[in-house]
């Protein structure tokens, strides 16, 4: 496979691509092997791997720390606004999602419930994602902040066994207080979520309702830790709502052995990183490009994945995004274009980047939007890196 040319590659994947990706899937960890790539089902509801076994979980973090990845950085937590950086390994993210798990099951949640997430870039959102994969339950994440009527919306689609969430989140300087918003969602919902863990930040302390609010710190501390459950390569992974057309909210679901296969692939062939690399994606676990390029690519390719809980421009200044790449030795970053028009229009000139050492950068990927010509050119210019456009959606994964 390695010695085909890209051509060979994608004509085979046109021309036989159950073939195809079966082969890819190889690449994976599998409780039952499966034998067929994808099923004739009507377009697009196509069926991957249908008879094939697999937990995403067990995929982006147990098979490291089984593998001998156990002490490789598998999430590194940049929080200018915080002013400061947590570092996690494969074998710790086991141990915290593992327990998070075990916390969810002792909640009463189990395998194909939904649990809704309503949280800031902080490493607790991703160990929310991957401790539902664990389990076997129906991640939907929410934007953090969103305002009460929609997230209320959300919810009655979703029935949510339970809601996970932190007490606020931090924009700029601002500090933006969560739980009021969510108490309020449930309020208006006809749903009713029979449980709601939240996080207690250092910066905002929220209240606690009795008997349906359950402390996360205390809670995931005296959790058993659970096991990952095995699930149909079909089972569904997680719901991300996008508006649609109508106005209305439509859920996206996607499923679990497709997903991962596909997003381990992408990682080599189209981000051109090795595992151990770190891969950032300048986004939030709000959005599509969250949930495969901020958590689950990364992590089951065995990359490094940064989390950034910042802005390109004012947390502090237009270098922030040069200052993480530096320091963090990040090979490729993954953000939208706003991004570097903002950057741009700050720093056009790009006195900022001098200040840093990009050595190991090697591409920007850029997408969320189509990106204008003239920002396209002016980051090939100051880079000197290939910078991709690439265009997709939440519909399309």
């Amino acid at each position: 496979m390695v010695d085909r040319s890209f051509a060979e590659i994608h004509q085979h994947s046109i021309e036989n691509p159950s073939e195809f990706w079966l082969e890819q899937s190889k690449a994976l960890a599998w409780y039952q092997v499966p034998t067929a790539g994808v099923s004739a089902k009507t377009s697009p509801f196509y069926a991957w791997f249908e008879d094939g076994m697999i937990n995403a979980c067990h995929n982006a973090v147990d098979r490291h720390v089984e593998s001998g990845r156990a002490d490789q950085l598998a999430i590194i937590h940049d929080s200018p606004v915080t002013q400061s950086q947590t570092k996690i390994t494969f074998a710790e993210l086991k141990h915290m999602v593992a327990s998070t798990a075990g916390a969810l099951q002792q909640m009463g949640v189990k395998m194909g419930d939904r649990v809704v997430i309503y949280m800031p870039m902080i490493p607790e959102a991703l160990v929310a994602m991957l401790a539902c994969a664990r389990i076997g339950a129906v991640h939907s994440v929410v934007f953090g902040g969103f305002a009460a009527n929609e997230l209320a919306v959300r919810i009655d689609d979703a029935t949510p066994a339970a809601i996970l969430t932190a007490s606020c989140g931090i924009e700029g300087s601002r500090v933006i207080e969560y739980k009021p918003l969510l108490d309020k969602a449930i309020d208006i919902a006809t749903h009713k979520p029979s449980g709601v863990m939240l996080l207690q930040r250092p910066q905002c302390n929220a209240s606690m309702v009795d008997g349906r609010d359950y402390d996360w710190t205390e809670t995931v501390s005296q959790a058993p830790l659970a096991d990952c459950v095995p699930v149909p390569s079909t089972h569904p992974l997680y719901i991300l709502y996008t508006s649609g057309t109508t106005g209305r909210p439509k859920g996206v679901v996607r499923d679990t052995g497709g997903y991962c296969v596909a997003l381990n692939w992408s990682m080599k062939n189209i981000y051109g990183v090795e595992p151990g690399d770190v891969f950032w994606s300048a986004s939030d676990v709000g959005w599509v490009v969250g949930h495969s390029y901020i958590t689950y690519g990364p992590l089951i390719h065995g990359n490094t994945t940064v989390v950034y809980e910042g802005k390109p421009v004012g947390t502090p200044d237009a270098g922030a995004f040069w200052r993480v790449i530096e320091e963090h030795k990040v090979k490729v970053l993954f953000t939208a274009p706003t991004a570097f028009r903002a950057i741009r229009k700050e720093d056009p000139t790009a006195e900022y980047l001098r200040k840093y050492n990009l050595e190991h950068f090697e591409a920007l990927y850029l997408a969320g939007e189509r990106c204008d010509p003239d920002t396209l050119i002016w980051a090939q210019e100051t880079l000197q890196v290939p910078v991709i456009d690439h265009w997709w959606q939440t519909e399309t994964g």
